[in-house]
Order: structure tokens, then C-alpha cells, then sequence
């Protein structure tokens, strides 16, 4: 597929997929979300704390160069991906956390990111760089590619419930399939990429992620969070947004080898997260069959 064709539709896919994760959402699930704070809280310590020092501590001791150990942490401090609340869903998780930590967090990482970048310049290459990341940009790209279509689809179920039920199931089946398809012409997009650094990098980050689900889901069930909630912040601090740290290595860094760590993570990060979906999804059959 054409570069520019997949550049083209992938924020509209990307929307779609956040418009039907609003048709599943009523503003009661965002009270719910306030009202146990707790939750949000654990969340934001997982994706602002947690993954940014399991990044470090992958990069520290797998012996990576130091432009892919920087890479690497380009972006373990990025936010999490739109994505998170699709597998969210599909995991039976709470959908409204893990889009309030979405939301949270791409807003933090304004402030978060290139002081997390700079440190990782400092003690992998010697060097500092203050990363000026476009503002406004960020957050317009953020509102239209989440909060706007999340928004969309909760005002048409407020208004149209019944048009809605019926829509519903056509649409999760479209939604699943845009999330496949983005994620097989991302790689095909990034092949070469791909091919070149995967034996290197796809030990380290395949670490990477699977640390990361571990020391989430730890993180959570020691905080006491429900089984929903816990879904959430796992889906959530494992699959970071792979997009933005391309974007970062190439326009703000001027480093397109820096970028490598983002494109494997990004197919390794999904592998993980659909796994985790299954795993879940099984789990919560396999209580049902029991208390039948």
C-alpha cells in the first residue's frame, strides 16, 4: 500500500475506532471513573512512572547502542495509545479509565516527554537536547483523533439508543478489523525498518513489554483495583503511542535510526496485547462456565 495512502486513512481509522468506543459509553462510566480515583491515580503512577523506568532499566542492561537505548526511551515516555481502548473493551475492561488515562497522560507527556528524553541523552550519548514539542498541534491531533469521536458516539447513543443497539454489534466487527489493518499497513509501511533492526531490538523490547504488562498488573493488584480496572491499566501502560515516538526521533531529534525501537515495539507491543485480550477473555468464559 501507498506510504501516503496509509498516512492518509490511518487518523480516519483511528477515529472510527474511538467513535464506536464512544457508541459503548454513557457519561455515567466517566462519574464512575471520578468517583474512584484510586484507579486513575494507580494508572497515571504505571504510565508515568513505571514504564518510563522499566524503559531504563531495558536499555541500561541489554546492551543496546546508545542511539537505540535512547530510542528505546523516546518511547517508554511517550503516552499510551489511542488503541489501549479498543483492547480495553475487547478485554472487558473499563473503557472509560483507560480513555480518562489516555487523555491524562497525552496531556502530561507535553511536559513529561523531553525532560524524560533529555535524561536519556545525558546518560546514553553525553549530550542534551531540549525537545521542543509542538503544543498545539499535539493536543489538536489528540482532541480530533480521541476526545472528539469519543464524544460523537456517546451524544448519537444519548439521542438514538435503539439506532444504536442495532448499529453496534456491525460496528465493533468494522472497528476490529480497521485496529488489524492498521496494524498490518503500519508494519508493511515500516518493512524495511523492520527487517533490519528486529534480531537486535526484538529481544529487548519484547522484554520491554512483557515487564511492563507484569509490573502493571502488579502494580494494580496490590493497589486492590477491580478486575476491570486492572485490565485497563495494563492495556493501557503497554501499549504506548509507537506513533508519536517515530515522530519525535524524526522531526524533533533529526535521528531516523533512533526511531527503529518505536516501529518493533510497535509490532511487539500489540502481539502482547491481543495475548492479554485472549488471556482475559478466556478467564472471565472459564468463571462464567464455573458459576453456571
Amino acid at each position: 500500500m501507498n506510504p501516503a495512502v496509509v498516512q492518509t486513512l490511518l487518523p480516519l481509522a483511528l477515529a472510527f475506532i474511538m467513535f464506536y468506543l464512544g457508541l459503548t459509553l454513557v457519561l455515567a462510566d466517566f462519574r464512575r471513573v471520578a468517583q474512584r480515583p484510586r484507579a486513575l491515580l494507580v494508572g497515571l503512577v504505571g504510565q508515568m512512572l513505571l514504564v518510563p523506568l522499566a524503559g531504563f532499566a531495558v536499555a541500561t542492561f541489554a546492551g543496546l547502542d546508545p542511539v537505540m537505548a535512547v530510542g528505546l526511551i523516546v518511547l517508554v515516555a511517550c503516552p499510551g495509545g489511542v488503541s489501549s481502548g479498543l483492547l480495553t473493551h475487547l478485554a472487558r475492561g473499563d473503557t472509560a479509565l483507560s480513555i480518562s488515562l489516555t487523555a491524562v497522560t497525552s496531556l502530561a507527556s507535553m511536559l513529561s516527554l523531553p525532560l524524560i528524553v533529555n535524561t536519556a541523552l545525558q546518560v546514553f550519548m553525553g549530550s542534551s537536547l531540549t525537545a521542543q514539542l509542538p503544543l498545539f498541534p499535539m493536543v489538536r491531533s489528540i482532541f480530533l483523533l480521541t476526545t472528539l469521536p469519543v464524544l460523537l458516539g456517546m451524544a448519537l447513543r444519548w439521542q438514538f439508543p435503539k439506532l444504536v443497539a442495532r448499529l453496534e454489534p456491525v460496528a465493533s466487527k468494522v472497528a476490529t478489523t480497521l485496529f488489524l489493518l492498521i496494524v498490518l499497513a503500519t508494519f508493511w509501511d515500516q518493512r524495511a525498518v523492520l527487517w533490519q533492526h528486529l534480531p537486535t531490538l526484538g529481544p529487548a523490547t519484547l522484554l520491554l513489554n512483557a515487564l511492563i504488562l507484569g509490573a502493571a498488573y502488579l502494580l494494580a493488584t496490590q493497589a486492590r483495583l477491580h478486575h476491570a480496572d486492572r485490565i485497563a491499566i495494563v492495556t493501557e501502560c503497554g501499549l504506548q503511542n509507537s506513533a508519536l515516538g517515530i515522530f519525535v526521533c524524526l522531526q524533533l531529534l533529526a535521528s531516523p535510526a533512533m526511531s527503529a525501537p518505536s516501529v518493533v515495539y510497535a509490532l511487539l507491543m500489540n502481539v502482547g496485547a491481543i495475548a492479554f485480550v485472549l488471556v482475559m477473555r478466556l478467564r472471565r468464559n472459564s468463571q462464567h462456565i464455573s458459576a453456571a
